[in-house]
């Protein structure tokens, strides 16, 4: 499909890569913004999507997403996961190597990129793995990863827990100004716990996982890129003495960035007691130990969210990731101990962050950074996350007062897991524009065309 002339009426523009936020109009043409600016005259031929009352920004940049493909088509594919990703709001995303075969070679690279330009809705940009078989022991071709076409190198799942080759990997990758993306993890204190450790996982019976777990690595990460000078940016943060970490290390200018999760901004250790009608949490009731909420790393304290939360309002955290990882119903219809790690976010990234901002916790227009030029900036993109003359044509419109039920059985993502699931969500895409063509179109409700 050929880009459309799409002309933009009337919504409220806003573009935190050029601190725009204003009604205006915006005009797209040959798959690129052509202007942001006031009352633009209808050029001829030109679809036109009316959008007062909505707000307009550049289209949202996942840097952290699981697409499965290939190897794990039951659970997601390139072209399930774009549909999921566009529906979101999401024009780019960023795919990790845990596939099978894993993203260690540039074949497997190769693949992914050609599966997203024959069946992808959106752009699929592929992150490499750090070490071969992510088996931490030996580094992947890295070189061979780069010239290929990856954005960064990570084991997602799997740590880099041998520290000098997690400095071999710093040092080597700053060759390429690409960054080491860690799951941050110490398997010794993590020892096989299916949750937070704390009052919920004592009242289940389950085995918890301490913060510590995650904040002795952070602390090794920070202190190998501070000595080698590569990047390292840290996957999910999801505690308050990480948060504090990353603070101190940017104020010593450590080049070092984190992102977090809309479930880790927004859901507590609470969720894996289930809900009850109303929608909320029950001390505990036949809905408790919902496998939906069993994630890697796991949801927090409301102190932890609290101090992520603040994180993300000041900067210390770069951006938001979903850490979309689908599953079917077999890995997650089990016992807690059995049932996999993960959340499907794509389709409820948006609705989640939102009540950050109903609430008062977090500006809107930083919500909108933290998914647009912050992203883009990671990714050393001057075209993308921003409305600016000569951008991709990737727009989102959405609707930050509609109120939706989530029901993931109309989930276009395979992934149906969300502990979400029945909750009303406040704020909801009505269309996506990608290189210059709608490519998701709220049912009934978008915004009205001609």
């Amino acid at each position: 499909m050929k880009p459309q002339t799409i002309l933009i009426k009337g919504g409220r523009v806003i573009d935190p890569s050029r601190s725009h936020d204003s009604v205006a109009d915006a005009l797209l043409k040959d798959g690129v913004v052509v202007a942001v600016r006031r009352n633009i005259a209808m050029p001829d031929g030109a679809r036109i999507v009316e959008a007062k009352g909505l707000v307009v920004c550049p289209g949202f940049v996942d840097l952290h997403c699981h697409l499965r493909e290939p190897g794990y088509e039951d659970k997601e594919t390139i072209a399930t996961g774009t549909r999921a990703a566009a529906k979101g709001g999401f024009t780019t995303v960023c795919a990790m190597p845990n596939t099978r075969p894993l993203g260690d070679s540039p074949a497997t690279v190769e693949y992914v990129l050609r599966k997203a330009r024959e069946e992808g809705t959106v752009r699929v940009l592929p992150i490499g793995c750090v070490t071969k078989g992510s088996m931490g022991q030996e580094l992947a071709e890295m070189g061979e990863l780069a010239q290929a076409g990856v954005i960064g190198f990570s084991d997602d799942g799997r740590p880099v827990n041998d520290a000098n080759l997690m400095r071999q990997a710093l040092s080597y990758s700053s060759a390429f100004r690409l960054p080491i993306i860690n799951h941050c993890q110490v398997d010794e204190l993590f020892q096989g716990g299916v949750m937070n450790e704390g009052w919920v996982a004592t009242r289940l019976g389950l085995r918890g996982v301490p913060n510590s777990s995650e904040e002795a690595m952070v602390a090794r990460d920070i202190s190998l890129a501070a000595l080698t000078g590569g990047r390292v940016h840290l996957a999910h943060v999801s505690t308050a003495g990480t948060v504090e970490l990353v603070r101190r290390a940017k104020e010593q200018g450590v080049p070092v960035t984190c992102e977090a999760t809309p479930h880790h901004l927004t859901l507590t250790e609470e969720a894996a007691l289930g809900r009850n009608g109303g929608g909320r949490f029950d001390p505990l009731t036949p809905q408790g130990y919902n496998t939906y909420a069993k994630v890697n790393p796991p949801l927090r304290s409301q102190a932890d969210v609290d101090a992520v939360v603040e994180g993300l309002r000041d900067g210390t955290i770069d951006v938001v990731a979903t850490d979309h990882a689908p599953h079917n119903t077999v890995d997650k219809q089990c016992t807690f101990a059995e049932a996999a790690f993960g959340i499907s976010g794509l389709e409820t990234a948006l609705g989640s962050l939102l009540s950050l901002a109903h609430s008062g916790r977090m500006p809107l227009l930083r919500l909108v950074e933290a998914m647009t030029a912050a992203p883009a900036r990671f990714l050393k993109r001057d075209d993308l996350g921003t409305l600016a003359k000569g951008a991709a044509g990737d727009v989102v419109v959405f609707d930050p007062d509609a109120e939706w039920k989530v029901d993931a059985r109309q989930f276009v993502s395979k992934g149906k897991n969300t502990p979400l699931d029945g909750t009303t969500l406040r704020g909801r895409v009505v269309a996506t524009i990608y290189g210059g063509q709608v490519v998701y179109e709220q049912a009934g409700g978008g915004p009205k065309t001609r």
